[in-house]
């Protein structure tokens, strides 16, 4: 029997954000395989990074960021996994899948691999509810569907912009929550997906994430974190923020749940500490500005609403730290070169990185 083709084999990139060697795309073979890669090469560009044979890839190092972006690379984090950003912003693909290079294929419960870039395709494939909560979870999966009471004018659903998916082992934690859970692992494996409702901020976790490029793309601004940064580890929970504000405002949808990767190391909680610091305090603030945050009517597009959302963030976050005011202004040339690489309707967008990367 013939193999089924891969669902969007030619409309998905998988970005991978590294330092090292490409080894554990081994165990992801069966399921990466198919699929283009685009490596985001952090560190040392000097440094040959080995991708294991038979991968379709590119790879930008940071040379190819300061050759591609010139002036405006300054957006794009150093020393960081926020570099993964740049990746999203190259490809020319409607879906980004990203991963972690110390996450593994989980096992469900019957000890089955899970092709963790299937679920989140299904995930993104069919809608979300945003604006009213199913208690059986994503009515749209087999085995499922909307509970009494839910009201049929909304059983519709709205576009799903973000597949956020969950880690068994080690848990995504803080700092201070690894310091005084050393031992901690995850071992619960809930066989659920749900939609985040309108109005809920989340803390969105990069490692194991897929969203719709065309439906919100410009909004994965993973913002200005590591080297020379007066904070890190706080990257993907900024563009998490951001995201959700603007899906709320055009009425996209965010899941949260399947699939599980098996995520193999807990990086050092004294490093992390001090790359946190900032923003465990930081966040006591931001969180409540996002929660307020308001876009006006006008903000039609992806683009239109981060900048207004960048203009707030200036004039209502730069009180805490001068470093706001930096990324207000990272976020202009993050959406100035979005549009630079991607200019709407051009069948020739793809000349603006041909003399780009490492391809193989």
């Amino acid at each position: 029997m013939a193999a089924a083709t891969p669902l969007l084999k030619d409309e998905l990139d998988i970005v991978i954000p590294t330092i090292r060697n490409l080894d554990f795309l081994e165990m992801w073979r069966p399921f990466f395989q198919p699929y283009h890669l685009i490596i985001v090469q952090d560190g040392d560009p000097s440094k040959t990074i080995k991708v294991p044979e038979g991968f379709d890839y590119e790879l930008y190092n940071r040379n190819d960021i300061n050759r591609i972006l010139g002036p405006k690379a300054s957006c794009i984090s150093f020393k960081d996994s926020a570099c993964r950003c740049f990746g999203y912003m190259v490809s020319k693909k409607k879906y980004i899948y990203t991963i972690d290079d110390d996450c593994f294929v989980a096992k469900d419960p019957s000890g089955k691999d899970i092709n963790a870039l299937e679920q989140h395709i299904k995930n993104l494939l069919c809608p979300s509810t945003p604006h009213f909560f199913n208690t059986l979870y994503d009515p749209y999966r087999d085995g499922a569907d909307f509970v009494r009471g839910y009201p049929f004018s909304m059983r519709e659903g709205a576009p799903t912009a973000v597949s956020h998916g969950l880690w068994l082992n080690i848990p995504d934690y803080d700092a201070p929550t690894q310091l005084v859970k050393p031992h901690e692992r995850n071992t619960r494996y809930v066989d659920a997906v749900m939609t985040i409702p309108k109005g809920t901020l989340f803390p969105m976790c990069g490692m194991n994430l897929a969203f719709d490029r065309d439906l919100i793309g410009p909004a994965m601004y993973f913002g200005l974190m590591g080297d020379g940064q007066p904070i890190g580890r706080y990257d993907d929970m900024w563009a998490g923020w951001c995201t959700k504000v603007i899906c709320d405002h055009l009425g996209l949808g965010i899941k949260t749940g399947l699939p599980y990767i098996w995520h193999s190391k807990a990086s050092n909680p004294f490093v992390n500490l001090k790359k946190e610091y900032n923003g465990i305090f930081w966040q006591e603030e931001i969180i409540p500005f996002f929660q307020a945050a308001t876009l006006p009517k006008e903000c039609t597009t992806v683009q239109q609403c981060y900048l207004e959302l960048s203009k707030q963030v200036k004039e209502k976050l730069s009180m805490i730290d001068p470093y706001f005011t930096k990324l207000g202004d990272a976020m202009v040339t993050w959406i100035e070169a979005w549009d630079e690489l991607n200019p709407t309707g051009d069948h020739l967008a793809k000349l603006s990185i041909a003399d780009g990367p490492a391809k193989k």
